[in-house]
């Protein structure tokens, strides 16, 4: 057998190291290699469905963009609003968002549309002027040039805080792309006989009758600042992970100082949910106060601050005290599954609107993050989000349910550690106990041999007792024997109870303290 090879860094490395055809070696590769395998698999076979789940969100979404429903009113009844027909007309599939025309009738002023966009009934609305057709005409004409206004012809009504980056491309690119296309189909239907009306040598007249219109926008809350990409996706993931690396921190506070078994459970719950709770109110304030110091020009105030601030500090909570229940329920070697299947599925409900993804991702509504944007987007666009109906209780419902498993999880917590205390004290008193019996073994042994050696130095004490050494040395054999297998099945037993004992202590991940050499 070769020697181990020295290393100067660990130079003990490689001592008492068993060979590979060694009989523990050997009986331990088949299990180690299986378990290798099975959970080789079962990571494989998870993040597979994870990557699916993800990327399964965002198959297909631009022939989906038909189901964006964009609210259009035609309150000047004119050539203009024919052109915007036609528009569309040439334009309507599945990857161009769906006009949903009304009448004025059922939205009598702008203002009207502007509800229906905050009470998101249309992702954004869009209306022609009224009199807007024969403003125009004035204008080309020559009479009314110098009061005429391009940006009050058409006009669309949007919310950028609503999924920002999708906005911009869904909605404000597209109807640019229809206000060009209604030009050109404006040219096609009125442009010969407009044409032969303009004055000679009028420029603002030719300048109308070249570019008869430039589309408006009413943002409800115009969000361009940089940080928009990230608000609803690295900073839900940093809440998600922030909050299970400190519940792994706590337990290994608790484990350390041994609270489960030294302290009553009534008092751990309220000490456990005011550290929570006081954790999560100082991460979420921090994550606000973060959001506001690069908001840029951003038109947010100091109250909406407040209520995000509040609205991140509930959510965090809510998913602290759902990682505290993976943890107490789930087993630990399932615990990282969960965790990072928790945080994809989360993410994906809000990185992108449900109305360009599957329906299967409407599942989405029962997650606490999903709500938790939900609330914010209220926030931030001055209550034009109104789903607070739902999305406030799912967040209270997770905060509640968590509140009750936790609870229920330290009552378990605490029976556990009696029995972990009680078992470890149980395998040392049978290691004890063997120990003694061993050792009365050996003294009683030890006198054994003084009499024999006595005897031998006395030959008529030697006659005497020769059938009775022969008979002490067959039951010395004997009580060898079955003292040998005794003390195997305290071994077992404590192992066993090891065993256990290890299972029963499991409080979930658990670090030690930053600073902490105890």
């Amino acid at each position: 057998m070769s020697l181990p090879v020295r290393n100067r860094f660990y130079p003990r490395a490689g001592e008492n190291k068993l060979p590979l055809s060694h009989p523990e070696v050997a009986v331990a590769r088949p299990k180690f290699f299986g378990a290798a395998l099975l959970n080789f698999v079962l990571y494989i076979l998870l993040f597979f469905c994870l990557f699916c789940y993800l990327y399964g969100s965002l198959f297909q979404q631009v022939p989906r963009t038909h189901n964006i429903h964009i609210l259009w009113v035609d309150y000047d009844g004119g050539i203009i609003g024919d052109a915007v027909r036609n528009a569309y007309s040439s334009l309507q599939s599945l990857q161009f968002p769906s006009l949903i025309e009304k009448t004025a009738s059922q939205f009598p002023t702008p203002g009207d549309l502007r509800e229906a966009v905050c009470r998101s009934h249309y992702w954004a609305a869009l209306y022609t002027s009224p009199w807007a057709s024969v403003n125009l005409a004035q204008a080309i004409a020559g009479t009314n040039t110098s009061v005429y206004n391009t940006s009050d012809v058409l006009t669309f009504i949007w919310n950028e805080a609503k999924y920002p980056t999708i906005m911009d491309g869904a909605i404000s690119t597209n109807l640019h792309t229809l206000a060009d296309a209604a030009r050109v189909s404006y040219i096609a239907l009125n442009g010969s006989s407009a044409f032969l009306t303009i004055p000679p040598n009028n420029s603002a007249a030719l300048s109308a009758f070249t570019n008869p219109w430039t589309l408006n926008s009413i943002n409800i809350r115009p969000t361009i600042q940089g940080t928009r990409a990230v608000y609803n996706t690295i900073s839900f993931v940093l809440v998600l992970i922030e909050d299970f690396f400190f519940l792994a921190t706590f337990n290994g506070l608790y484990n350390q100082f041994k609270i489960f078994l030294r302290i009553g459970p009534e008092r751990i719950i309220i000490v456990r949910d005011l550290i929570s709770l006081t954790f999560t109110m100082v991460s979420a304030m921090v994550n606000s106060a973060a959001i506001w110091a690069f908001k840029a020009n951003w038109d947010v105030t100091a109250g909406q601050w407040a209520l995000s601030w509040l609205t991140l500090w509930l959510f965090a909570h809510a998913n602290f005290l759902l990682f505290d229940t993976f943890t107490i329920w789930i087993p630990p070697q399932f615990v990282s599954m969960c965790l990072v299947t928790w945080i994809v599925m989360n993410i994906t409900s809000i990185v992108f609107p449900f109305s360009i993804m599957s329906p299967f991702y409407r599942l989405g509504y029962g997650l606490p993050a999903h709500a938790a944007y939900e609330v914010l987007t209220d926030i931030w666009s001055n209550g034009c989000n109104p789903h607070l109906s739902y999305a406030l209780p799912v967040l209270f419902a997770y905060e509640v349910l968590g509140l009750i498993l936790t609870s229920i999880g330290v009552y378990k917590r605490c029976h556990n550690a009696v029995i972990v205390e009680e078992t470890t004290k149980e395998a040392m008193r049978l290691r004890v106990e063997a120990a003694l019996k061993a050792e009365r073994r050996r003294l009683s042994l030890a006198r054994k041999e003084s009499r024999e050696k006595r005897a031998q130095r006395t030959p008529t004490a030697e006659s005497s007792h020769v059938t009775d050494d022969v008979e002490d040395h067959s039951n010395d054999t004997t009580e060898d024997e079955e003292d040998l297998e005794d003390l195997e099945a305290v071994e077992t037993q404590i192992e066993r109870m090891r065993s256990r004992a290890s299972a029963l202590s499991n409080v979930g991940p658990a670090f030690r303290l930053i600073g902490s050499n105890d």
